[in-house]
């Protein structure tokens, strides 16, 4: 059974009709050709289940993406379904003046890796032990300025940099990953975690002084900056 069938089963599953009928209220968006946004799937989806699966294939590679490059594929594999399970289960809280799912999608995928955090802190320890002789060139602290590491590229992760991140809490990590591999923006990254923007920003800061500070004061990380918003 693959990732995309055991979430589509159980969909369906939940989607059937209690009372036989198979009725699906015509829908003019539906025959309109238009691909309808989240908001209007996850509506649809609380009178009509079925409608949840699009949101799965729609979000699913990037939530399985972001989980492997925290956890490693095999947990991915597991977590994504309960994911999408959570969120199905919990259809009825989205808020329908939000456009995009995807921060919510990540916010249910964080706190379902929170459960897996010694695993994650692990994995950095052993990609810090495991990096080669040499590694990147370092650059100095005044050549990062002010500005916040915001990408922090899953390629570039190792030696220093690995063990910088488990030493990291897990709530400043939360937001520096969800920045650098989710591409979250820092509102979607504020809604993802039900924290204000503003703390976004200062866990962001706080990450960036600790990592510096771990690195001896230079960034030897291949990450590219970006002036604060």
């Amino acid at each position: 059974m693959t990732l995309i069938d055991e979430p589509d089963r159980c969909i369906a599953a939940a989607s059937e009709d209690p009372n036989g009928s198979g009725a699906v209220d015509a829908d003019p968006v539906a025959h309109s050709g238009a691909e309808p946004g989240d908001a209007v799937l996850m509506a649809r989806s609380l009178a009509q289940p079925e409608q949840f699966a699009p949101l799965f294939h729609r979000h699913a590679p990037r939530i399985h993406r972001y989980i492997a490059q925290r956890l490693g594929p095999d947990a991915a594999d597991d977590l994504v379904a309960e994911t999408f399970l959570v969120a199905f289960r919990s259809r009825h809280r989205f808020d329908p003046g939000r456009a995009d799912a995807r921060p919510w999608l990540y916010g249910i995928a964080t706190n379902l890796i929170a459960r897996h955090r010694a695993a994650e802190v692990r994995a950095y320890r052993l990609l810090e032990r495991a990096a080669p002789a040499g590694g990147p060139a370092a650059r100095s602290g005044d050549e990062v300025g002010e500005q916040v590491a915001d990408r922090v590229t899953a390629q570039s992760l190792h030696g220093p940099l690995a063990g910088a991140l488990a030493g990291l809490p897990a709530r400043v990590r939360n937001v520096v990953l969800l920045v650098a591999w989710a591409d979250l923006s820092y509102d979607e990254v504020a809604e993802a975690l039900d924290i204000p923007v503003g703390t976004v920003r200062s866990r962001l800061h706080r990450a960036r002084r600790r990592l510096r500070d771990a690195l001896g004061g230079a960034d030897p990380t291949l990450i590219s900056e970006e002036d604060t918003p």
